[in-house]
């Protein structure tokens, strides 16, 4: 069983060990130790990684009792060896779960609501509560859990036996019986947990919950703590920053003024549908006196319209005269409309099918009107096409 000194020392950065089994895992060299400082994926919290001598250990995993080192190169039976973890990712690590319990704990005293699981990402962290949560209750827990940081109380680690545990205020039920690890945030929290931690709260620097989300009858709360909180922050100030100077409004003229965007863009699509309508519609009055002429077969490309656009045209078409009507989009991949008046016999949805059948792409539709896009080829010898198919029936 390897001896775990993150149990009772997650600051050691450096150790000596002795390999005590060489192995693949997946393909991979690996190895387990008398002892390690490494951290293997559990509980939430990914996986330390480091080195071992010269080589790279890059991911370290549970096997049964024992830490599995996964290397980039391999190591012997019964060699020494001196370790040393990323202290940057470990101590980011740190942060993130003590965080966690301290946010966690906000949201148990101040409203009851339980956390469900806990994900720790490379960027963000993400604590599922088993129920939903206003923007306001969520602004409390975090001025909460942040007034514990500032208070910089001790963190504590106690082993326990399940006799004990039972007689103590654990947030929540531990996961399994034998001696029990405990994390005591002094007077605040006090939870079963694997996990390495900062000493005291000051050390995971702040705390800020970027994003909810309603998730499985609860809430997912997106959080970060220490130096991902700084970064977010930037983020989020360089984006109002520029926001704000695009605008020209001041940071808290920022909501209203994207309102009155959005309700401006609004009206303004609004009004450019009303004129592209009307446009098509004119066209199709055009091309309806064109068809007299050209006995009542209309085969047209036209420039500038999408497959909506040319629906109108076609119908403005049928409407207005008798004819049979093939119109293409000129842009690629090609759209296609196949209309007829209700004098014709035509089946459009007929017409379509064959033309997806030579020049690819998809389309649907009844044997009045039928649509289509991604076809590919000449689009000369597709009208071609069309006009033959409309001719033939």
């Amino acid at each position: 069983m390897t001896s775990r000194i993150y149990y009772t020392d997650p600051y050691c950065r450096r150790f000596d060990a002795v390999v005590t089994k060489a192995f693949a895992h997946e393909g991979r060299p690996a190895v387990l130790l008398d002892r390690t400082a490494f951290y293997p994926t559990s509980g939430g919290q990914p996986f330390d990684v480091g080195r071992l001598g010269t080589i790279d250990v890059i991911d370290a995993i549970e096997v049964d009792d024992d830490v599995a080192h996964v290397l980039s190169a391999p190591l012997t039976s019964g060699a020494a060896v001196s370790g040393e973890i990323d202290w940057a990712r470990r101590f980011d690590h740190m942060q993130q779960h003590t965080g966690q319990h301290v946010l966690s704990a906000a949201f148990d005293r101040l409203f009851d609501n339980r956390t469900v699981s806990f994900h720790m990402g490379a960027e963000l962290s993400t604590i599922d509560l088993a129920k939903e949560m206003t923007w306001e209750q969520m602004a409390r827990a975090e001025d909460e859990a942040n007034r514990i940081i500032c208070e910089n109380r001790e963190v504590a680690i106690r082993f326990v036996s399940p006799e004990e545990a039972s007689t103590l205020p654990l947030r929540k039920e531990p996961a399994r019986g034998g001696v029990l690890r405990l994390i005591d945030v002094k007077d605040f929290d006090l939870s079963a947990c694997g996990g390495t931690h900062v000493a005291r709260t000051g050390a995971i620097g702040a705390i800020l919950v970027p994003a909810v989300e309603k998730f499985k009858g609860g809430v997912r709360v997106t959080f970060v703590c220490g130096g991902r909180a700084l970064r977010v922050f930037r983020t989020l100030r360089e984006s109002v920053a520029g926001s704000v100077r695009a605008l020209s409004v001041l940071p808290h003229e920022l909501p209203g003024a994207i309102e009155r965007m959005q309700a401006e863009a609004k009206d303004l699509r609004r009004a450019i549908k009303k004129f592209q309508e009307s446009l098509a519609s004119q066209e199709g009055i055009r091309l309806a006196g064109e068809a007299g002429t050209a006995g009542g077969v209309v085969v047209e490309a036209l420039d500038g319209w999408d497959a909506n656009g040319l629906k109108t045209i076609a119908s403005a078409i049928t409407a207005r005269t008798s004819a049979v009507v093939a119109l293409f989009s000129i842009s690629s991949p090609i759209a296609v409309v196949i209309a007829r008046s209700a004098d014709r016999a035509l089946d459009a949805s007929a017409v379509l099918r064959a033309l997806t059948a030579r020049f690819g792409g998809r389309g649907g539709g009844r044997g009045e009107l039928a649509q289509g896009g991604g076809l590919a080829g000449s689009l000369a010898e597709i009208c071609d096409a069309a006009r033959e198919l409309l001719t033939s029936d």
